[in-house]
């Protein structure tokens, strides 16, 4: 039996944000593109994100006042990775963000508002409403002529004579069929949130974790680059996301983080157990080990009126319409709704409002709300509220070890020509931790990035 061929410039594997920047960027440089996707539905994990961006510089954090710089970026996103990110990876990103920004805009992307969350020092993170972004995208793809095939899960990676990657083998409902790109191929496959052997392999402390992120993220593209020699990054530091409700389902992306607005966390015991101003990947790990893998966030009417219906991260409004909060007049009867001891969470809360009165030191040595930014509020307004929240293995954050270029490098720091890979299925740039929007935003800066290498190299290759 034969099997079919088809031949493009670029093939990109993965249709989220990376594939899909990446496959529209290509096309409208002149190149032929065809963008492979494992389900039969477009837009993976992004499309179940919170649909935030980081960004800085921007028209939107001006218009607000923000203080913000490259510089400032930088400096987070050093110290939340530990300084164990990539800072090549970072230099490139914070050198094309500005015009990935105005690609994006381009094509009508609204960021609808400017916040501070993880591991951000200033408010850099903007939200939009990333289904729609994803539609747009393939929509002007499909117009610069692009093609999309659905239910092409890639598994293996083809080499010309030279060791050069040629093109990808694809399982498809009619049998396989093998994809060349003459300009390279683009690993957009995202992390392994779904692969429990891969979890059971690097973090298999995190199967304790709610499983979450696009079906197909189950390590396909990470293994096939393996194979042929490719280089990994923080493989070690693989956590779920904290604030995620035991019940969350796939039709809402569930996860509330009121700490960064004034809340605090405790275990059913009613104790604090962490400094919850911390990006809530470290957040996620350390919640695993307390009772049921589970912490309430805590907080009163004043950070209740922080709410913000359909923005992720802060819509209390929704999650309470969906039975997820609980609230009472009292602590008291707040613990007992909840679960949690009464006498130990009023005692807890009157620590934590002594901290905040700044009469005594804090138990767990918080001093802010988010990232040194925001003084402490004390819980005094009733009515009261628990969220009770787990950890949300949402995706991986490393992966494939990458050039600034794009380009996949092997273990011994060498270029796997015909190799590009971008997005979550990539490790070296977030380190030890993560940053609230810079999944999203390394996404679409980094497919801007390799379609630009990679339709250099087609014009380059026509012009021997």
């Amino acid at each position: 039996m034969t099997m079919l061929e088809e031949a493009f410039d670029l093939v990109v594997v993965g249709s989220g944000i990376a594939g899909q920047t990446a496959a529209t960027s290509a096309a409208e440089a002149g190149l032929s593109v065809v963008l492979l996707e494992k389900t039969n539905v477009l837009g993976g994990s992004s499309s179940m994100s919170g649909g935030w961006f980081a960004f800085s510089g921007t028209e939107e954090q001006a218009a607000e006042g923000i203080e913000d710089s490259s510089e400032l970026f930088l400096k987070d996103m050093l110290e939340v990775g530990n300084h164990l990110n990539d800072r090549g990876l970072l230099e490139a990103y914070l050198a094309n963000q500005e015009e990935t920004y105005r690609w994006l805009k381009a094509h009508g992307v609204a960021f609808r508002e400017v916040e501070i969350s993880s591991g951000q020092s200033a408010r850099r993170s903007h939200n939009s409403v990333i289904r729609d972004v994803l539609a747009r995208l393939h929509r002007d793809f499909t117009e610069a002529g692009g093609q999309t095939r659905l239910e092409h899960r890639a598994v293996h990676l083809t080499t010309d004579s030279s060791g050069r990657v040629a093109g990808v083998v694809t399982q498809t409902p009619a049998g396989e069929v093998t994809f060349t790109g003459h300009a390279g191929v683009v690993l957009a496959t995202g992390g392994f949130s779904r692969g429990t052997k891969m979890l059971k392999v690097f973090a298999p402390e995190q199967l304790a974790a709610i499983p979450y992120g696009g079906k197909g993220n189950t390590g396909d593209g990470l293994r096939m680059a393996w194979k042929l020699g490719a280089g990994m990054a923080d493989m070690s530091f693989v956590s779920g996301t904290y604030g995620s409700h035991p019940d969350t389902g796939e039709e809402f992306h569930e996860l509330l983080t009121a700490y960064y607005m004034g809340a605090i966390i405790v275990n059913k015991d009613g104790h604090r157990f962490v400094d919850e101003s911390q990006d809530y990947k470290t957040l996620g790990r350390v919640v695993l080990d307390q009772p049921d893998g589970l912490g309430f966030e805590i907080f009163d009417a004043k950070v209740r009126a922080k709410s913000h219906r359909g923005i992720p991260l802060k819509d209390v409004d929704t999650l309470e319409e969906l039975g997820h909060v609980f609230k009472a007049d009292t602590l008291e009867e707040l613990a007992e709704a909840a679960g949690i001891r009464p006498t130990a969470l009023v005692k807890t809360v009157e620590r934590y409002n002594a901290a905040a009165a700044g009469t005594a030191d804090d138990e767990v040595g918080r001093t802010n709300l988010c990232n040194g930014v925001g003084d402490l509020l004390p819980l005094d307004t009733p009515p009261f509220y628990a969220y009770p929240a787990k950890s949300l293995m949402t995706t991986t954050y490393c992966g494939v070890t990458i050039n600034t270029n794009g380009q996949v490098v092997d273990v011994d720091g060498d270029v796997i020509e015909g190799l590009y890979a971008i997005g979550e299925v990539t490790g070296g740039f977030h380190g030890a931790a993560y940053m609230t929007g810079t999944s999203l935003g390394k996404g679409a800066v980094f497919g801007r990035i390799v379609a630009a290498h990679a339709a250099d190299r087609a014009t380059a290759a026509t012009q021997v």
